[in-house]
């Protein structure tokens, strides 16, 4: 069976809640060498700050960004937009199509619960889709590259 992203159009218009940069679920915003630069660059500040300001270490060897304790991402806004929307991380510019949240219907209908811009506007092309998906997988192997390169 197709996966439910070409079985179905998903419609997406992102509102700007900010809903996405809030985790509850103790999940990750992972960042490659280049992004934690390009974030550090962006902000203007050292790389020694930085890193122990907003970095922390991840099992895998990667990076993470440091989320503050109640979930937010550091660098939301108290008007709830992206403080470094330029230069924001992979994982942020792909989202909401992410393959574990367009593959199945529940993937989808779960995360619509979150975000208020699931189910909304115009049918998102499904060349777009799998671009993000696409993009998603590259970068997947580039953690696991670099992972491996650590040991």
């Amino acid at each position: 069976m197709p996966p439910y992203y070409q079985r179905e159009g998903l419609r997406f218009e992102c509102t700007g809640c900010g809903r996405c940069c809030v985790d509850e679920s103790e999940g990750m915003v992972r960042v490659s060498r280049e992004e934690a630069e390009a974030l550090r660059q962006h902000l203007g500040l050292s790389t020694r700050w930085f890193r122990r300001r907003y970095l922390e270490p991840v099992e895998d060897g990667w990076r993470g960004l440091r989320l503050n304790p109640d979930g937010r991402c550091p660098f939301l806004g108290e008007e709830g937009r992206c403080r470094v929307y330029e230069a924001r991380p992979l994982q942020c510019r792909l989202y909401p199509f992410w393959p574990e949240l367009v593959m199945t219907r529940q993937g989808w209908r779960g995360e619509a619960e979150r975000c208020e811009g699931i189910d909304r506007g115009d049918q998102v092309p499904r060349d777009h889709i799998e671009r993000c998906l696409s993009r998603d997988r590259i970068y997947r192997v580039i953690q696991l590259r670099e992972a491996t390169l650590r040991r």
